[in-house]
């Protein structure tokens, strides 16, 4: 039966609509004997992949808008896509109602399994900016999850479709990796903000975009809390480095041109 339709002779209903049943079946506790806090783990990380998954289909559809040339609407989602990542951000402290010894009661059960294997946060990523082909070895290959991942690598980022539009709009953004190219884009993106009567439309994007870039490094910060929080030093479930990696991923940035031209901003 397609989603959302009745059967012959029986209304729709909301928990049909929504698949109560089924969604409120997912949640399948590992420990033994079972511990009361795994419901509450479970709930949290599959509500964040759901999130994962409204904040992909909202960027494919701001990188759609901007090669329409159309930053408004571009902005408009991205203001979405913030709100969600502070329902995020909030969810942390949600996880920080368990104490270290309600988690490690049932963590040993969730070995190898480690949230450095989520795809989707990966596909985040990877479409926001921060393309690493050296993650593709932790998916299998002929997976959906690798195919996902290599289309999202060889695919356009937010940035690059930001870009692309600039460069329809007059901007002069070099291509190239090299110091020189990237002060010259440098040059160029400080025009939005040393003109923004002229170009409000872009700048209300430009703004947009970082402030997506701090929620995102926001919500890691709070992560790594939490991690030492529940483990302090401990190596995550997956074999990872536990907070120690996930502190190494702080400063990482979508947008560091965008952050750069700040620097060289003066009162007009």
């Amino acid at each position: 039966m397609p989603f959302g339709l009745p059967e012959e002779n029986q209304q729709l209903t909301y928990g049909g609509y929504l698949k109560i049943r089924e969604l409120t079946s997912l949640q399948q506790l590992m420990s033994d004997p079972l511990q009361h806090d795994e419901t509450l783990f479970i709930i949290i990380h599959q509500v964040y992949e759901l999130w994962f998954k409204q904040l992909l289909h909202e960027i494919d559809t701001i990188i759609d808008r901007l090669n329409q040339d159309d930053p408004l609407s571009a902005h408009r989602l991205l203001r979405r896509c913030i709100e969600i990542q502070r329902v995020l951000v909030n969810q942390v402290a949600v996880l920080e109602t368990m104490t270290p010894m309600d988690f490690l009661a049932f963590r040993d059960h969730l070995n190898p399994a480690s949230g450095f294997q989520s795809h989707q946060f990966r596909e985040l990523e990877f479409v926001s900016g921060l393309k690493d082909r050296r993650y593709l070895k932790n998916y299998r290959e002929g997976s959906d999850e690798r195919a996902r991942l290599e289309s999202r690598l060889d695919g356009p980022s937010i940035g690059d479709a930001f870009y692309l539009m600039l460069g329809r709009r007059g901007f002069d953004l070099p291509a190239g990796e090299d110091e020189q190219s990237s002060q010259r884009r440098i040059h160029q993106l400080t025009r939005i903000y040393e003109e923004s009567d002229k170009h409000y439309d872009l700048f209300l994007l430009a703004e947009s975009l970082i402030e997506y870039d701090e929620t995102f490094a926001l919500w890691r910060l709070h992560h790594i809390k939490m991690v030492e929080r529940m483990i302090g030093s401990k190596a995550g479930t997956g074999g990872s480095e536990g907070a120690a990696y996930l502190k190494k991923t702080v400063d990482r940035k979508f947008f560091p041109e965008l952050w750069e031209l700040r620097t060289g901003l003066s009162r007009r």
